[in-house]
Parts: structure tokens; sequence; C-alpha cells
């Protein structure tokens, strides 16, 4: 796996950044296509629900549709 690396992102309205590895950018990017989810929508709900940091909350969210398959 790749050394993280940071995306500048809109959560809300609200301009930040996430340190992601590549593999699980392209994972996440990939699984909100596979959904028919709009990016945004989908970072902004995961943001909603999360504990963590926002990148962890990511990997978890990605961990999750891969052993559980994409939701439509």
């Amino acid at each position: 796996m790749s050394a993280g690396r940071k995306y500048s992102i809109s959560v809300r309205g609200h301009r930040t950044s996430i340190s992601l590895e590549p593999e699980f950018w392209t994972a996440f990017r990939a699984l909100c296509r596979a959904e028919e989810s709009r990016f945004s929508e989908v970072l902004a709900q995961i943001d909603g629900h999360r504990q963590g940091s926002l990148a962890s909350a990511v990997r978890l969210w990605v961990l999750g549709r891969l052993i559980a398959g994409p939701r439509r």
C-alpha cells in the first residue's frame, strides 16, 4: 500500500483536506459510482456519523462496503 496523500475536498460547503492512501481514495470513488451516489453526499453522510477522523471514517466505510457489497 502506498503512503497517504492529501486530497482537497468540500464537505457541506466547507473546504478541507483528507489524507488517505491512493488505494482507499480510488476504492471510495469507485464505490460511490457503483452505488450511484454523489461523492459529496457520501462524504457529508460519513462526516455526520463519524466518531474519529474523517480519514478513518472513510476507510471504515470503504471496508464495510467491500465486505458487504455496494448498496443501491
